[in-house]
């Protein structure tokens, strides 16, 4: 009996642990695109007032490079990856930038994170066309 027991308890690790993990499809499903040009408004705390994002994004499969700039501000590169409808990004080479969105459409919702002291919510950044002077000023509605 005590063997008996010892192989189901084995057995029953062996199929329980293979559940806890999402399988490689899973892992790197990519069901939207986030190549192009994104604008939006923060509310900013830590600080005061808003400030206005722009990201500019190139993907290929998971994998997303661009630049993202606060409007008037620096551009700094970025680097991100798309699970399912998330995008993840992180300043190329640093952590002064960070985001997490959610992307539905030509729309994206979320955290971002400027520096450490500065942290903002997003509330809506949604994919616009711009011309030459794109960083200059916000798109036209």
């Amino acid at each position: 009996m005590n063997t008996l027991g010892a192989v189901l308890v084995a057995t029953l690790l062996v199929l329980g642990s293979g559940c806890a993990r999402p399988d490689w499809i899973e892992r790197t499903l990519v069901t939207v695109d986030v190549t192009g040009t994104w604008f939006g408004l923060s509310e900013v705390t830590g600080g005061t007032g808003r400030a206005s994002l722009y990201l500019h994004l190139k993907q290929d499969g998971p994998r997303v490079t661009g630049s993202a700039r606060v409007l008037a501000g620096q551009q700094n590169l970025i680097e991100g990856v798309v699970s399912g409808d998330t995008f993840t990004f992180n300043q190329t080479g640093g952590n002064a930038i960070h985001g997490d969105l959610t992307v539905s459409g030509d729309k994206m919702t979320g955290e971002v994170r400027f520096g450490i002291v500065y942290q903002a919510r997003v509330l809506e950044l949604r994919r616009v066309e711009l011309g030459a002077d794109a960083d200059s000023r916000p798109p036209k509605e």
